[in-house]
């Protein structure tokens, strides 16, 4: 099949950004929005999509910061990439493509993307799936020297700009490289060459570097501060979920996904761990496909 046949793309202007998304399937059917994470672009979701088109309408977006997406300077705060901005992004793009609700799944950052979403704008949301992650604040809250060294980046990538885009972007296809390989993936063999040229051409450039370090900055900043402050007043994600990772991965061996998710839910919380790393959708794409096809049924 060639690569994503049949399938649109659009550049959409949002509050303070331009938003790239692919999107197509069957435009009778229910819309199903698919949202990348680190350091990746919507490509990710090339081989699921292939999947899922006969039974959805699909929109996969590139996150503000990534892709071919804008990639505006980080305010000081970084409130431009907070989740909650990346998320009123992705509402406005449903918008302008006339979904009123959806089915939402997100991987990695796009997962995180996709909890404030189903926060913010719940009745958007018909069911959430996450893949791979946790609670950014409970992450952050149980950081030992096992979860410091698995996840090194989390606290590079925050260090004050300009000295961790200056130490990336001396070798950034070295460094990307290392990222899509690791965290349990065993290397790059799960990757498609389309999607592993669309990665490096997309992120070995300043300000996508730039970009990506002010989604984790505002990770470690803001976004935790709107966590709190949905924890304090009692906002739950309202529909029911589901939680895939990787038997691989950190987050298998370190947190307890399912209770997280669940004490962060109040609908049913189900999943399961899939025979992967942490980059699911590429080294399991048709196990994805089938979990997220049977939970969104």
């Amino acid at each position: 099949m060639s690569w994503f046949d049949g399938f649109e793309t659009c550049r959409l202007p949002v509050d303070g950004a331009e938003i790239f998304a692919r999107h197509g399937g069957d435009r009778s059917q229910p819309a199903l929005l698919l949202l990348h994470g680190f350091p990746q672009t919507h490509a990710l979701w090339h081989r699921v999509a292939q999947q899922l088109a006969h039974d959805y309408f699909l929109v996969m977006p590139d996150l503000r910061g990534y892709g071919d997406s804008s990639k505006a300077p980080g305010l000081p705060d970084h409130d431009n990439y907070s989740k909650r901005n990346m998320a009123r992004d992705l509402v406005q793009v449903l918008d302008a493509l006339g979904v009123d609700r959806f089915f939402l799944c997100g991987h990695d950052r796009g997962g995180r993307v996709a909890h404030r979403l189903a926060l913010d704008h719940a009745p958007r949301v018909r069911r959430l799936c996450v893949i791979d992650i946790a609670p950014t604040l409970d992450m952050y809250n149980a950081t030992d020297m096992a979860f410091a060294r698995a996840y090194y980046h989390w606290f590079h990538l925050i260090q004050p700009a300009p000295l961790p885009e200056t130490m990336i972007g001396a070798n950034a296809r070295a460094y990307l490289h290392a990222k899509l390989g690791g965290w349990g993936s065993g290397g790059l063999d799960h990757i498609e060459p389309q999607a592993l040229a669309d990665y490096e051409r997309c992120f070995c450039r300043a300000e996508s570097i730039h970009a990506a370090c002010e989604d984790y900055r505002a990770s470690a900043g803001i976004d935790l501060d709107h966590d709190r402050d949905s924890r304090a007043r009692g906002e739950r994600i309202a529909c029911d979920m589901l939680v895939l990772w990787g038997e691989r991965g950190v987050v298998h061996q370190l947190f307890q996904p399912l209770d997280l998710w669940q004490a962060q839910c109040a609908g049913t919380v189900t999943g399961q761990p899939l025979a992967a790393g942490h980059f699911i959708p590429e080294e399991q794409p048709q196990a994805t496909a089938r979990a997220l096809a049977a939970f969104f049924r």
